[in-house]
Formats: C-alpha cells, sequence, structure tokens
C-alpha cells in the first residue's frame, strides 16, 4: 500500500434526513473495503465516519412531520449504525454524528481561526424571504426551474436531476417550499470563505495528485479553469452549529463548510474514546495517507471546500485518495425517494443476505461510470457468480473433505502441474488483487478473487475426486489439499469485499484473526469442521415480487 502503516478512510456522511438507499451505499462501500484490506496488511487503520445531522434536509423533514430537527437526526442516525454495522458490517473505528459537543468544538475553532486569518469574512447579499412564513429560505426550502436543465422542481442549493450546485438566486421562478408562494428578496449579512485565495495553492496540489479517479480530477480542475468563488458558510437558520461570535442570533454555520470537518472531530473524538486525546495526530501528519470516499456530488467538497479548510488552518494532512463514484440508477431511473423511486437498505436487508448486496454493488457499482441496479441483473448474478461459482467451489470441496477425510488433507511434497498452476494463481492473487484494492479499483479486485474461485471448479472438475477416491485414496487426498489450500486463500482475499463469507470459511476450516493476515499462507493440514452454507439461492418469484412492489410504488 505505502511505506508509511498509518492509514486515515473517510467516508461521506450521510444525510439524516431519510432511509438510505442503495445508491447512497454504493458511494460508500469502497471504503470498507480500503479499510479491511489495509488492516489484514497490518497497517494502523482509522476509519470515520457519521450521519450528518444538521442543514436544511434535516430542517425540512421536522417542519413536515411536526417535531424537532433533533429527533429525525437521531431516528435515522440509529437506522444507519444498525443497517451499516449490524448489517453490512462496515468496520468503522468510529461512526458519529455531527451534534455532537466534540465536533461543535472543533468546528467553532476551525471558524476561528480562519476568521482571524481573513479566510473568513462577512458581506450583506440579498436572499429569499417568505412574507407567509415569515422566515428567509436557505437552500431546500427554495425551489424552482433548474437553469441548466430546466427541470422544475430544483433546491435551492443543487438540482436533482442533473445534479448541478446552485444558489438560491440561480432559480426560475422560485417558490417557498413551504406554502408554494414566491419569496421576496431581503438582505441578510453572512460569513463567505474566501475560496478565491487558495486558488493557485489548490490548483498546483491537484495537477500534481496521483491516485484519486479520472471524474474527481477532471470535474476539479474544471472547477479551477473557472476560477474559485467565495461561497457563503452561514444560513438565516439555528439548526446547525453556532457561530461563535456575538450578534448573530438565529444564525448558523451551514452544512457544508461543517460537515467535511467532521473528518477531523472524528478523528479527536475516536483519540479521547481510546483515553489518548493527543492519538489522532498520528493520522493527520505527512507521514499517513488519506483515502476519502464518497459519491461524485461530493467531489467539489472534498477536493476544493475540505483542502481549502485544512490550507488555512496549516499543518493539517491533504486526501491522497479521491475515491468518488458515479451515479447508481434504478431500473434505468434515477433514484429519488420522493418520486417514490427507490430500494431502501432497510426494506433490503429485511429480506435478502446483506453479502449479497456487497457483492453485487461491488461486481455491478458506478466505479468509473454511472451503473444500473436492476432486480433481474441482481438475482442473475447473485445466483450465476457469487452462489454458482465462488459458493459452489466451496462448498463442493470443503463437504466432500469432510465427509471422506476427516482427520483433515494435507499436501504432499510432488506436485503435479495442476496443482502447481492453482497453487500459482492463489499466490499472485495477493499481488493483484491488493493493488486492485489500493488503486479503488473494486471491480478488478473481485473479479480476481471470482477467477480463483473459477479455476479452482476447472482443477475439481479435472482431477473428480468423486472418482479417484475409488481407486486412489492419497492421490485423492492430495489433489483435495491443494483445493482446501486455495479456498483457504479465498477467505483472505474475500475479506475486504465480503467480510461475513470470509468468516463462515474460516470457522469451517478452523482459521482465527491472524489466519487472515494479508499474505500468502504456506500450505498445511486443513481439518474441516461444523459446515453451514454460505448462501441461499433466491427464489425468482421473490425478485418478481420486488419489482411488483417497485412498480406499484
Amino acid at each position: 500500500m505505502t511505506k508509511t502503516k498509518k492509514v486515515l478512510v473517510a467516508a461521506a456522511w450521510p444525510y439524516a434526513n431519510g432511509s438510505l438507499h442503495l445508491g447512497h451505499v454504493s458511494a460508500l462501500l469502497g471504503a470498507d473495503i480500503i479499510a479491511r484490506h489495509a488492516r489484514s496488511c497490518g497497517y494502523d487503520v482509522l476509519f470515520v465516519s457519521g450521519s450528518d445531522c444538521h442543514g436544511t434536509p434535516i430542517a425540512v423533514e421536522a417542519d413536515k412531520q411536526g417535531v424537532r430537527p433533533r429527533e429525525i437526526a437521531e431516528k435515522y442516525h440509529a437506522e444507519f449504525r444498525q443497517n451499516l454495522i449490524e448489517g453490512l458490517k462496515f468496520s468503522y473505528d468510529l461512526y458519529t454524528t455531527t451534534t455532537t459537543n466534540n465536533h461543535c468544538r472543533v468546528v467553532q475553532e476551525i471558524f476561528l481561526k480562519l476568521q482571524r486569518d481573513g479566510f473568513i469574512y462577512t458581506k450583506t447579499e440579498k436572499h429569499p424571504f417568505c412574507l407567509s412564513c415569515k422566515r428567509f429560505l436557505p437552500d431546500r426550502y427554495v425551489e424552482g426551474g433548474c437553469p441548466i436543465c430546466h427541470f422544475n422542481s430544483a433546491r435551492g442549493d443543487q438540482c436533482d436531476e442533473c445534479g448541478n450546485l446552485l444558489d438560491p438566486n440561480q432559480l426560475l421562478k422560485p417558490r417557498c417550499k413551504i406554502c408554494g408562494n414566491s419569496p421576496e428578496w431581503r438582505p441578510s449579512e453572512h460569513f463567505y470563505l474566501r475560496l478565491s485565495a487558495f486558488q493557485e495553492q489548490l490548483k498546483r496540489w491537484v495537477e500534481k495528485s496521483e491516485g484519486w479517479r479520472a471524474n474527481a480530477k477532471g470535474f476539479t480542475l474544471g472547477l479551477l479553469k473557472e476560477g474559485l468563488r467565495d461561497r457563503a458558510i452561514t444560513r438565516d437558520m439555528e439548526w446547525g452549529v453556532p457561530i461563535p461570535i456575538p450578534g448573530y442570533a438565529g444564525k448558523g454555520i451551514y452544512v457544508w463548510f461543517e460537515a467535511v470537518c467532521g473528518y477531523l472531530s472524528a478523528s479527536k473524538e475516536w483519540a479521547k474514546l481510546q483515553g489518548q486525546d493527543n492519538l489522532w495526530e498520528k493520522f493527520w501528519h505527512d507521514d499517513s495517507v488519506h483515502y476519502y470516499v464518497h459519491g461524485k456530488d461530493n467531489i467539489l467538497f472534498h477536493t476544493i471546500v475540505w483542502p481549502a479548510i485544512l490550507l488555512g488552518t496549516e499543518g493539517l494532512h491533504l486526501p491522497d485518495r479521491i475515491v468518488s463514484s458515479e451515479y447508481l440508477t434504478l431500473e434505468k431511473r434515477q433514484f429519488s425517494k420522493s418520486r417514490h423511486w427507490a430500494v431502501l437498505l432497510n426494506d433490503f436487508l429485511q429480506k435478502f443476505d446483506p453479502e449479497t448486496l456487497r457483492y453485487y454493488l461491488i461486481a455491478n457499482g458506478p466505479e468509473t461510470a454511472d451503473a444500473d441496479f436492476s432486480w433481474e441483473n441482481y438475482y442473475t448474478r447473485t445466483n450465476g457468480e457469487l452462489i454458482g461459482v465462488f459458493g459452489n467451489y466451496v462448498h463442493r470441496v470443503l463437504s466432500f473433505v469432510k465427509a471422506h477425510f476427516p482427520g483433515g488433507v494435507e499436501t504432499s511434497k510432488e506436485l503435479s502441474e495442476p496443482q502447481v498452476e492453482l497453487l500459482k494463481t492463489a499466490e499472485d492473487s495477493f499481488a493483484t488483487t491488493g493493488a486492485a484494492i489500493e488503486d479503488g479499483r473494486f471491480h478488478d479486485g473481485l473479479r480476481l478473487v471470482l477467477d480463483l474461485a473459477a479455476h479452482g471448479n476447472r482443477y475439481i472438475n479435472n482431477v473428480a475426486p468423486w472418482f479417484s477416491i475409488k481407486e486412489n485414496r492419497s492421490q485423492t487426498e492430495a489433489n483435495l489439499a491443494i483445493a482446501a489450500h486455495s479456498i483457504r486463500c479465498l477467505a483472505i482475499l474475500a475479506g475486504p469485499f465480503l467480510p461475513t463469507t470470509a468468516d463462515r470459511i474460516s470457522r469451517s476450516i478452523g482459521l482465527g484473526e491472524t489466519g487472515l493476515r494479508w499474505q500468502y499462507p504456506q500450505p498445511r493440514r486443513i481439518v474441516v469442521g461444523k459446515l453451514q452454507p454460505l448462501y441461499q439461492k433466491i427464489e425468482e418469484k421473490v425478485i418478481a415480487q420486488q419489482r411488483s412492489f417497485l412498480e406499484s410504488d
């Protein structure tokens, strides 16, 4: 991975304004793969994220339900933790929220430092004000036509249809989200981040950066070519981190500034929980490597805003690897909870094995181009690849060993050419799969794991132990020992992608935590213990039912 053994993995913070859908998961899953692989390599890893609990998305949902914003945030934060950690087995070292006192303090300290050094200043501009609701309309409180794609329900911060970031004054025929009336424009004073001051520094940094996905680098260079403009980092709303300067009651630091500060605040919170307040520092110095994992709609905040904040605060590590996914569509249409076109993670996990989702979103995720989730493709690939190739190989070998060699199998000193070839494929897979993960090429990494399983299936078909055991038991044992060893390798190689699968295999053949280190293991006697099916085949009628549910919505 790198000469250093300190790795920070920073996954984007999902908005706690509603349940996660599969599109959200597709953008976050890579972070867990990177963190798990780095740990298996023996690196010192800190994997942090949390729920983004401030801003207009939560406030609008709270208004809709007639409750306080905190109630909405706490409800979905709990759901996220349950589904991501318990369901999908995300291995966060800390999954926190932006509502902690620690986060508030860290954000305010950063704000004051930037303000003292002249990188934050005040300016008065006109903002939409609803006469009926008697309030300013920040971001999602105002809707209108998108000036770029002309979608009629674009928000004051972004258009859901084309994905472009917007300001309220850009909207065509703006209207209040709450009452639908047209706003008037009134002056309001706000704090601005002087992004323009970092134009040249950021340009030099981005140009020489490596390990970014092409979409992130291209998009960021495009923004820099246009020239950075200063952006308001406060809003006329109290639900957020308070401005640490007297005289600004009713205003707060806005989410797009404070949420990215969460990577630092979460690191500090984690350190405190370890009983060593300064432990976070080892991950934020120059000898560490930082991975930032998110969707393409978050590129701006991770390649412009957060690096500018880091440059302004001085002495903290800039991002190294930007792993930004493209969009996942659903049956060829954009995910949209508001338009009832979504597969919610909470619903999925109640009906299907989480491992199948991890597999499908890695194998068919929007890594470098938009990808589509279809129930038919999920059914076909899960049954055909994960179960039919990987699961079938593991089961047929281990069940045969358990039935005919209860004392285990051990490789012989003399190896046949097919045995050597399978061992060579297994050994080579560690370097190639590891390199793919470190480069953010998760498709390729998972494909290498499946290729090893496919090679194993061809090998076991050729040696045909169900025939040879009747004539040559010792040769059959030798052949099965090689296959069982390749399955031991598969448990390690699959670990970052399919952790529950790796755990099930390792328990079946008596591997502990140390047995899953990212290195080619030397062959040894393998004894098969209690077996359990890796997966259950998905029934076509269940898939048909899911399609009908979606279409009925």
